[in-house]
Order: C-alpha cells, then structure tokens, then sequence
C-alpha cells in the first residue's frame, strides 16, 4: 500500500519568542488530531533548501518584517531555491503569515513577486499579523495550518 499522506513543509524565520508562538500554531493546526493524512515539519529558512519544496505538497512561509520586508534568512532561501523550484513546483499551494510591527506591505508585495514567479497558488491573501502582539495572532495563524491541513486531505489543494 503506498503512502496516502500529504507533507507541508513550514519555512518560517522565528527569531522572537513571539514568532516562535506564531510558528508553534502553525504546525498546531497542522498536526490537528481530526487531521489523519497530513506531516508537517518546520525547517528554519537558513537551512531549507529546494529539495524540502520539491518534496512538498505545501508550503507555508513566516516572516518578521524587518526593514519593510522578509526577513534576510527567507530571502536567503529564495535566493538559493528559486531556479531549482521554477518550472518544478508549478501551482505549489502555499500560505503565508507576516508578524509585522508596521503595515507588512513591503513584506507582501516581495513575498507575492517571487511565489508568482514560481506560479505557486495562495490559498488565502497573506496573514498579517500587525501592530502589538495580540494573542489573536496565534489562533489565526492555528487556523491558517488546520486549512492547510483540511484542504490537502480533502484534495481541495
């Protein structure tokens, strides 16, 4: 019988103790227990490489804002994975969550440049976490795993 589950892959720089909440509810929601056929795992992005993409069913991506974009660690990612994905991971779901202490705007518009080079598909607009940390953040990015999570088990991803 071959392997029915579906793997996500979280890239997520998580420097803070917040974004490190932040990331822990991510993989909360997508290790949820009603869930049987999806595996997560969170790899920092300094050593994520193509070939966790490429062995991927998903991607989930988290980033502080820092200096009104990604971090310097995901852009490194994408600097080292971006041709070895092109052409590979055509319509790769993903989502995104931003822990942004201004508007997250910078960070979006980047992070939206280069997963539509790669033709990756947003399951939602990005998850901005903006202003002071508020706890709500953490139930919405537990949410952003567990539809992850939901829709690669459904099939709808």
């Amino acid at each position: 019988m071959s392997d029915t589950r579906r793997h996500v892959v979280v890239i997520a720089h998580a420097p803070s103790p917040n974004t490190r909440r932040l990331r822990d509810a991510v993989l909360r929601g997508l290790n949820n227990p009603d869930i049987d056929h999806v595996s997560a795992r969170w790899i920092a992005p300094l050593e994520a490489g193509p070939d966790d993409v490429l062995a991927a069913d998903a991607v989930i991506l988290g980033t502080p804002e820092n200096l009104g974009t990604m971090s310097g660690a995901l852009k490194d990612f994408f600097d080292r994975s971006y041709y070895h994905c092109l052409d590979h991971t055509d319509a790769l779901p993903f989502a995104v969550y931003i822990r942004a202490g201004h508007d997250g705007t910078g960070t979006r518009r980047a992070i939206e440049s280069i997963t539509g080079g790669l033709r990756w598909k947003a399951i939602q607009a990005p998850l901005i976490c903006q202003g002071t940390f508020d706890a709500a953040f953490e139930s919405q990015c537990e949410e952003l795993g567990l539809m992850m999570a939901a829709g690669l088990e459904s099939g709808l991803f």
